[in-house]
């Protein structure tokens, strides 16, 4: 299977090249395509070695493309990247880049409100959706082949055009209130919602661009102006701060034609300056108590790590596969099958743009306590700090972590997604075979010295919830 999924990835593929029209497009047009720079040559991939065939160019306003071609299946994904997150949102303004994640849904100067779903939906979409996170939004689309075009024409009309058009205050002020539904629903009629709250606020310093969730306060949303948004999506939603993804099944010379017409003509937009990141070092040991209207305990342990590709970030990786990676990894062994104190526990390295976390947790079983657990989880961390790894754990770690990675390229948007992350995170949209090669480069002595470096007593946070029937079922910090 793993070797059959591998030939399947590395199909040679290499990218390229942007208007709007009033109405979705019935036909493809050709005009002059824009100048692109020439792909760099990729370096043939060892054979046992995955590799995503892509070709990359730049539009004139700064838009990036990556073309994808599998002509297996009639199908194309589309998929678009902005540089965007709750890492830009400034105090007081937070929240607005989920915000604009809804807002982007709705309708634009060419598109009818609550239209995007259904000219979609009429052209049999399989699948349609976009997510924001601390470092970046995306919008996507996985249409029949000969719906390409609608595809691309709906991305560029929210891109060129979502600030056009009457009504947007009104839309504004329903996404608000959607908006302030979800985080209703997610995190504070959630059992043990704030979590999430607190871990920001334990690991970050208030400065840190990573402090407040994503999807922002409630007072922020309340407060947020429309000209506060509109300038927002002015600064982040631009061609010169996205990227284009298309894979699947596609004319490459007419796809380009197609780019250059619905996107060249959008402007660049201006040059962004952001924050600086303070560093994260916790010097002591935060251990916080919560209570919440919950069944269970909970245990959650958190260490300050480094942003993603910086040294010891894939170290990590495979530590957390060492030490909860399924049933015969060294925490899930002891805690839930030896020992059995706990339900379940998980364990890894939680990577990201600007700095990371390592995040253990676990769930005690009935009669023992997360004390318990906890005294467990550092005898097996001091175990890695204390002895290197034998061969056969490291091999077992580095082999789950290489057919997950292949498993998970199998459909076209996972590859568009994973084309997106490489071109962001690493500046090369086809890093995946030098990255597979990173983690095999890692040593025993590697996890070794991660262990020791990162994996501290002393610069962590523990946060405990206990049951409590008249808490919050979101949870509050005990006094």
């Amino acid at each position: 299977m793993l070797t059959a999924l591998i030939a399947l990835l590395s199909v040679v593929t290499p990218p390229g090249a942007v208007r709007s029209p009033q109405a979705p497009p019935t036909q493809v047009q050709a005009p002059t395509p824009a100048t692109a720079a020439p792909a760099a040559p990729a370096t043939a991939p060892p054979s046992d070695l995955p590799q995503v065939a892509f070709e990359k160019y730049t539009l004139p306003n700064g838009l990036e493309v990556i073309l994808h071609e599998d002509h297996r299946m009639p199908e194309v994904a589309v998929d678009v990247w902005y540089k965007v997150g709750a890492r830009d949102e400034a105090p007081g303004r937070t929240g607005f880049a989920h915000l604009f994640e809804h807002v982007m849904f709705q309708g634009t100067k060419h598109i009818p409100e609550d239209k995007h779903f259904e000219y979609l939906q009429k052209a049999g979409a399989s699948s349609v959706n976009g997510s924001t996170s601390h470092d970046r939004t995306n919008y996507f689309e996985v249409v029949p082949a000969n719906q390409l075009e609608l595809a691309m024409w709906l991305e560029s009309e929210r891109m060129g055009f979502l600030l056009d058009r009457t009504g947007f205050k009104e839309t504004v002020d329903n996404q608000r209130d959607v908006v302030k539904n979800e985080r209703r629903q997610r995190y504070e009629n959630r059992p043990a919602g704030m979590i999430t709250k607190v871990q920001l606020e334990a690991l970050y310093p208030p400065d840190h661009p990573y402090y407040h969730q994503v999807i922002g306060s409630m007072e922020d949303l309340t407060a947020a102006s429309v000209d506060d948004v509109k300038a927002f999506f002015r600064t982040y939603y631009a061609p010169g701060n996205a990227t284009l993804v298309i894979a699947g099944d596609f004319d490459k010379a007419k796809t380009k034609q197609l780019v250059e017409q619905y996107f060249g003509p959008i402007p660049a937009g201006e040059a962004i300056t952001r924050r600086p990141a303070p560093e994260v070092r916790l010097t002591a040991i935060k251990r916080i108590a919560m209570e919440a209207k919950i069944q269970q305990p909970q245990l959650y342990v958190s260490y300050p790590t480094p942003a993603n590709f910086a040294p010891g970030d894939r170290e990590l990786d495979l530590t957390g596969i060492v030490l909860a990676g399924g049933k015969s990894s060294r925490l899930y062994k002891r805690l839930v099958y030896d020992m059995k104190i706990a339900q379940s526990v998980s364990a890894g390295q939680q990577s990201q743009l600007l700095a990371s976390s390592f995040e253990i947790t676990a769930s005690p079983m009935p009669g023992h306590t997360l004390d318990e657990i906890l005294t467990v989880i550092d005898e097996e961390i001091a175990a890695l700090q204390a002895k290197p790894i034998d061969a056969a754990e490291m091999e077992r770690a580095k082999n789950q972590l290489e057919s997950d990675t292949v498993r998970s390229l199998e459909s076209l948007l996972a590859r568009a997604e994973r084309l997106q992350s490489y071109n962001y995170m690493a500046g090369d949209p086809g890093y995946l075979t030098e990255d597979l090669r990173r983690y095999r480069a890692v040593d025993a002595a590697a996890i070794q010295r991660a262990a020791q470096q990162y994996l501290r007593k002393d610069g962590r946070v523990v946060v405990t919830i206990d049951p409590n029937a008249d808490a919050p079922i979101m949870g509050r910090i005990k006094k």
